[in-house]
C-alpha cells in the first residue's frame, strides 16, 4: 500500500500521457490504412506496431514514475516540476503526431494549419527559454 499511496499524486498525469499515446496509436493505424489504401495496396493490422506502442507506454509510465521519485524523494527541497514537464513533453510529441495522422486522414485544411502554428509556437518558446 505505501508503493500505491507513494506514486498516487501522478495518477493524472500518468493517464494524461497514457491517453495521449492511445489516441496517437488510434490515429496513426487509421492514417496507416488511408494511404496505404491511398497507394492502391492491400492493408494489413501488424502486431509489432501495437506491441512498439505498449513497450512505449510502459517506458512513459516508467519515466513519469522515476521523474515522480527523483522530484519527490531526492529533491524535495526544491520545486522543479519535472514530472509534469516530463509528461508535457510526452503529450505535446504525441499531439504532434496526431496532428500528422489527422491531416492525412482528412483534407481539412485545419489540421495542416494547426501543424504549423504548433511547429511556430515551439519554435518561439524553445527561443524564448534559451534567451532566458
Amino acid at each position: 500500500m505505501g508503493i500505491v499511496a507513494l506514486f498516487a499524486p501522478i495518477r493524472p498525469i500518468v493517464c494524461c500521457a497514457l491517453v495521449f499515446v492511445l489516441v496517437d496509436f488510434v490515429t496513426g493505424t487509421a492514417a496507416s490504412r488511408v494511404e496505404t489504401r491511398r497507394r492502391g495496396q492491400a492493408w494489413y493490422f501488424e502486431s509489432h506496431e501495437a506491441w512498439r506502442t505498449l513497450l512505449k507506454a510502459g517506458f512513459v509510465v516508467t519515466a513519469i514514475g522515476m521523474m515522480w521519485m527523483v522530484e519527490s524523494c531526492i529533491l524535495n527541497f526544491v520545486e522543479l516540476h519535472l514530472t509534469r514537464m516530463f509528461a508535457g513533453m510526452v503529450c505535446g510529441v504525441e499531439m504532434w503526431s496526431f496532428l500528422e495522422n489527422a491531416s492525412l486522414l482528412s483534407d481539412a485544411r485545419l489540421f495542416g494549419w494547426l501543424r504549423r502554428y504548433v511547429r511556430h509556437r515551439m519554435k518561439k518558446e524553445i527561443e524564448k527559454y534559451e534567451n532566458s
